[in-house]
C-alpha cells in the first residue's frame, strides 16, 4: 500500500517529534503493508512549516531510515491549511505537492465550511495544481451534507479519507460520513494521516479491508496513489455493486 498522508517526519509539528518517533512509525507502516509513505507536515498559523525545513527533516529521515536497514520509501508533502494556500507563493506550494507533483494536500478544517473553500480549491485548479481534500469525513458540516463534495469533486478536487473514520476508531460520525463517501464515489485514496506509532497509528490494512471490495480496496490504497506520484491521471474507478450513486444516494438523504 501507499500512504500519502502522515506526520512522519520529525520535529516539525505535532507528530513525530524525534527521530526514534519517526523510525517507530516506519516500522508500523511496514507492519501494516505500506511501502511508501508521504510525510505531510502541517502548514498552518500553529505549525508554520517551510519547504526548506520539511526538505530538509525528509533527507534526514532517509538517511535514518538507510542506517536503520527500514525499507520504507518516504516521500516528500505537506498538509496545507486553508489560510496557508493563499499565503504561499505558487513555487513553494509546488515543493509541498504529494512527492513534487502536482497534486497538492489540502487540510480540512475541523468545524465549519468557509465560504470561501470551494473557490480556493478552483483557484489551485486554475493554476495547475490537483487538490487532495484531506480527511473531510471528520468536519460536522460535512457530515451533516455530504452532498458539498459534489461539485468539488465533479471539478477535479480528490477527497482523501482517513483510514482510522473507515475502521471507526475515531468515533461514529467521520465512520458513517467516511463510508458514505466510498460508497457514493466521492472518495479517492485512503491514507493514514500517522502522527505516532501506536496512538491515531497507521491502521490502513485494517481500514482497507473494511472497504468490502478487493478491487475497491486496491484503487484507494495502490493505484490512486500510484498516479498521484507518478504525476499521472488516475486510473478509472473499479466497477463496484455500489457504484457512482450521487443522484440515488441525494435522494434518500
Amino acid at each position: 500500500m501507499i500512504d500519502l498522508h502522515s506526520h512522519i517526519l520529525p520535529g516539525i509539528d505535532d507528530g513525530a517529534r524525534t527521530l526514534d518517533d519517526s523510525l517507530d512509525i516506519a516500522r508500523a507502516a511496514l507492519r501494516d503493508g505500506i511501502v511508501t509513505i508521504a510525510g505531510t507536515p502541517h502548514v498552518r498559523d500553529d505549525w508554520p512549516t517551510d519547504a526548506d525545513l520539511m526538505e530538509a527533516r525528509l533527507a534526514e529521515l532517509r538517511a535514518e531510515l538507510e542506517l536503520a536497514g527500514i525499507p520504507l520509501d518516504v516521500r516528500s508533502g505537506g498538509e496545507i491549511s486553508l489560510g496557508w494556500v493563499t499565503r504561499l507563493p505558487a513555487e513553494e506550494l509546488r515543493r509541498f505537492g504529494l512527492g513534487g507533483t502536482r497534486y497538492l494536500l489540502v487540510e480540512t478544517p475541523y468545524y465549519g465550511w468557509p465560504r470561501i473553500l470551494p473557490d480556493l480549491l478552483f483557484s489551485l485548479l486554475d493554476q495547475g495544481f490537483t487538490p487532495v481534500l484531506a480527511h473531510p469525513e471528520r468536519n460536522a458540516e460535512v457530515a451533516a451534507h455530504p452532498e458539498q463534495l459534489i461539485e468539488l469533486v465533479e471539478a477535479g478536487v480528490l477527497v482523501q479519507v482517513t483510514a482510522a473514520s473507515v475502521d471507526g476508531r475515531i468515533g461514529r460520525r467521520a465512520h458513517d460520513c467516511g463510508r458514505y463517501l466510498l460508497r457514493v464515489g466521492l472518495a479517492h485514496l485512503l491514507a493514514s494521516d500517522a502522527h505516532h506509532a501506536s496512538v491515531r497509528e497507521v491502521g490502513m490494512a485494517e481500514a482497507a479491508d473494511r472497504v468490502g471490495d478487493p478491487a475497491l480496496a486496491r484503487w484507494l490504497t495502490w493505484d490512486v496513489p500510484s498516479a498521484i506520484l507518478a504525476d499521472a491521471e488516475l486510473p478509472p474507478r473499479p466497477r463496484t455493486k455500489q457504484g457512482k450513486r450521487w443522484l440515488g444516494w441525494l435522494l434518500e438523504a
